[in-house]
Order: structure tokens, then C-alpha cells, then sequence
């Protein structure tokens, strides 16, 4: 056999180096991904280049409501009154060019009938920011409808803070509805962010016991979350149905339970537009359905959160669920799953594309680390996964193309023996590129290659 050329040995040194443990250069077009090269940071994930644009009120003018004047009961008692007066105050403000409105101290009730499945609340108007005093709690009535917004903002430029929004979730009757006799009752809200409102802030809030949602984005532009304490809703914490620019930062959410989705967070709006969404560094915990669901949003980033099941809890889905299509960077979180749920002990899955194959963008997956769980992704594209820790689970990829692994650690669980045959990584029918990922302390061999799909043997023999 005849020496190699010396151009040549050059050649295969340099690609053997660079296809070393710490894997490709992420500043080159390595993948076939539509992310710019120049819009990676130096760990190869994209680039934020978004942010929610928080309201700018237009004074400084100031307005306590006055009680007395209004006869505004704040003892918990007179509902009718309470909703006309405190409306008719607010109203007042408004007109009068107040910016800023603040709910003197005390529990108000309030709610009317507007039509046979909505119960109306309170309408906090643009240009105003509605303060909470200390303690202070605004509650809906006890009501049998299907629909309600505690608080309902109506224009641009409104901040709600400092305050307690309870539901009626413990007393509301669920009366069948007429038409097909069902009593989900799953559309009470405490804070309804909608008529393309845009320009708002949510900060300091109790946000708990709605037969919904915490709070409903329907077709709003720049909405931000932050250190909210969201829990006991039936529905979900927080829907995102149509949004551009929503940012979720530093808030607890949990103990959502009761309706299905049981969500912290369900992006979910079929026919409209959910892009550019931030949930970052928050604290998810006794979350029936899961924690984050991604049904239909572009460029959501899921950064720096805790994700934990929680004793006493079970996941339906669990804690990140993304479909098809979506476009997801999913870094640095810590997720703990203390049992299965429906798709078994997987931190994150990707669902299915059926038999469409392609993806709109990659899917990023970095630096995560899951305690007693996985992921899994089948059926789809072009995924960029990257120094995450699996501990005690797997990670599994089925019929997918174009999966970029590198430095990943994957360790077994004494509690699931099981799993240390065909289940640790494991493949079905995919390609890409592997290198630098670890079974326990051992360097694992994943022959994958962008060329010719790869599959366990132990796959193909039904294990």
C-alpha cells in the first residue's frame, strides 16, 4: 500500500483536530440551519435580538381613589356597588389625565352579568398604572359562567402591580352549558392582556384561584411578566394566544390543576401570529399538565428556569413539550422529574411532525441539566444538542435528520437497571454528527453520519 501524500495527511490531521471533544466551531455554517453564523454567540446558540418594549407613561400625575367619595365598599361585601363605583372612579381618572391610580388598602368584590356565558370585572384603560396597596385584593364574585376577566385592559401603556387577584375557582358553579351541556368553565381569567393591547407590565402580583388562566394574551404586542406568584388556576398560568414580543422573567408559577392543559406556560395560538417570547428565570413547581408547552411559537427562548415536579405531583405531559414546527432555544434550565408521566421521564420532548420530516428552524438544546430525566425528539429536523447532563435517563432520537450532537453526558439510575441496554443513547433511523458525549465516565462511539441514517442493532432487534 502506497504512503498518503503529505498535502493530504495535513488535510486529515487538521479535520481530526477539529472534530475534537469540544465539537464544531459554532461560528461556522457547520449544519444545514438557516440561523446566521454571525448571530450565534461564542456557545453557538442564536442570539437574542429582541426585547418587550415596557409602557412610557405620559405624566406624573397621581390619583389615590377616594373611598368615601365614590362609596367604593372595600370590606368584601356589595358587589354591584362595588364594580359600578370603582369603575366609575377609574373612568373618572382617566378622563381627568392620571397616569398613575392607586386602589387604597381592602378586599373588593366585584362582577356583573354581561351576557350568558361572560361575567365582566374591572376595565383598566391606556396610559395608566394601576397600583395595588399593600394587601390590597380584588375578587371576582362567585359566578356560573364560562368566561371572565377579574382585570381587563383596554388600550397601550398600562402597568398592574403590587396587588392580589383572587378567582372564584372554590365556589363557581359550574352550570352546564346550553348548547352541548359541557362544564369545563375553563375561561376565567384574572388578567386579560387583549384587544391588541400592547405596551404592558404585569409586576408583583398574586395571580391565583381562576377556573382559567392567570393571565390570557390574545393578540397583544409587548407584554412582560415579572415577579408574579401564579397558582391554583384550573386552566394554566399563563396563555400566550397571540403575541409578539412577550417576556415571562423571574416569576413563580404553580399548582396549576384542574382542566387540561394544567400548563405554567401553554403557547397555543392556532391561526394567529406567537413570536419573539423570553421565558427566563423562573420557578415551576406541582404543575399537573407540565411547565412549558410550545404548540405554535417561532423563536421562543426557554433560558435559565426551574422546572420541578414537586412532592405529591404527577405530570401529565411534562415539564417541556414542543410540536412540530415550532422554533425553540432551550438552555441552561434545571428540570427534576420525581415520576413518569404519559411520555415517561422525559424532561423535554419534541413531538412528532407525522410524516413531514422537515423542520422551519433548529432546534437548540444546551447546557440543561435533568435530574432523573431525558429527552427525546422523533419524526422530525435539524436539532442542535449540546453540554447537557441526563442524569439517570436517556436521550433518544427516532426517524429524525440532521441531529448535531456534542459533549453530552448521559448517566444510569440504580432505579431503572433496565436501562442500561439499547437505553442511553438511542437511535432509530437518524443522521447527523456526534462527538465528545459521555456514558457515565466512557466516552460513547455514535457512529451518526449526515449521510446514511444510523439505528441501533438492539433497536432493530425489538429491544
Amino acid at each position: 500500500m502506497k504512503s498518503l501524500p503529505y498535502y493530504l495527511l495535513i488535510v486529515i490531521i487538521i479535520f481530526t483536530t477539529s472534530c475534537t471533544k469540544e465539537g464544531l466551531d459554532p461560528s461556522k455554517n457547520d449544519v444545514n440551519y438557516d440561523a446566521d453564523p454571525e448571530n450565534l454567540d461564542e456557545k453557538g446558540l442564536p442570539i437574542r435580538l429582541f426585547d418587550a418594549k415596557l409602557p412610557a407613561m405620559l405624566n406624573n400625575l397621581e390619583y389615590t381613589i377616594d373611598l368615601n367619595q365614590w362609596g367604593i365598599p372595600n370590606d368584601g361585601t356589595d358587589v354591584a356597588k362595588t364594580t359600578s363605583n370603582l369603575q366609575a372612579a377609574i373612568d373618572w381618572a382617566h378622563e381627568e389625565g392620571y397616569s398613575k391610580v392607586i386602589l387604597p388598602q381592602g378586599n373588593y368584590l366585584i362582577g356583573k352579568d354581561v351576557n350568558d356565558i361572560y361575567y365582566g370585572g374591572i376595565e383598566i384603560h391606556g396610559d395608566t398604572e394601576f397600583v395595588f396597596s399593600e394587601g390590597t385584593v380584588l375578587e371576582i364574585d362567585t359566578n356560573d359562567k364560562w368566561n371572565y376577566c377579574v382585570i381587563s385592559l383596554k388600550g397601550d401603556n398600562i402597568i398592574i402591580r403590587d396587588g392580589i387577584i383572587k378567582g372564584d375557582r372554590d365556589t363557581h358553579i359550574f352550570t352546564p352549558r346550553d348548547n352541548d351541556g359541557k362544564t369545563a368553565h375553563d375561561e376565567g381569567h384574572g388578567i386579560c392582556v387583549w384587544n391588541k393591547s400592547n405596551q404592558v407590565l404585569i409586576k408583583n402580583m398574586k395571580i391565583h384561584n381562576l377556573t382559567g388562566d392567570g393571565s390570557l394574551v390574545l393578540d397583544a404586542n409587548d407584554v412582560t411578566f415579572t415577579n408574579n406568584d401564579i397558582y391554583n388556576n384550573r386552566r394554566q398560568g399563563i396563555s400566550i394566544v397571540g403575541g409578539k414580543r412577550i417576556e415571562i422573567k423571574d416569576n413563580e408559577i404553580h399548582h396549576i390543576n384542574g382542566t387540561s392543559p394544567q400548563f405554567g406556560i401553554d403557547i397555543e395560538g392556532p391561526g394567529r401570529v406567537d413570536e419573539d417570547i423570553l421565558i427566563q428565570n423562573n420557578y415551576f413547581h406541582h404543575n399537573r399538565g407540565g411547565d412549558i408547552v410550545n404548540t405554535s411559537g417561532e423563536n421562543v427562548y426557554i433560558l435559565d428556569n426551574i422546572m420541578e415536579q414537586g412532592e405529591g405531583s404527577t405530570y401529565v405531559d411534562g415539564p417541556i413539550v414542543s410540536w412540530h414546527k415550532t422554533h425553540n432555544i432551550i438552555a441552561r434550565n434545571t428540570i427534576t422529574m420525581k415520576t413518569g408521566s404519559a411520555n415517561g421521564r422525559l424532561g423535554y420532548i419534541q413531538y412528532s411532525g407525522g410524516g413531514d420530516k422537515g423542520h422551519n428552524r433548529a432546534t437548540y438544546v444546551h447546557e440543561n441539566i435533568c435530574n432523573s430525566c431525558g429527552m427525546y425528539m422523533y419524526k422530525s429536523s435539524d436539532a442542535d444538542v449540546r453540554r447537557n447532563k441526563f442524569l439517570g435517563y436517556f436521550m433518544a432520537f427516532s426517524k429524525f435528520d440532521n441531529v448535531i450532537l456534542i459533549d453530552n453526558l448521559v448517566t444510569y439510575s440504580e432505579e431503572h437497571p433496565k436501562l442500561r441496554y439499547c437505553w442511553s443513547y438511542r437511535f432509530n433511523d437518524v443522521t447527523g454528527f456526534a462527538s465528545g458525549n459521555y456514558l457515565g465516565e466512557t466516552l460513547e462511539d455514535i457512529p451518526l453520519s449526515e449521510t446514511t441514517p444510523h439505528t441501533l442493532q438492539c433497536v432493530l432487534d425489538g429491544w
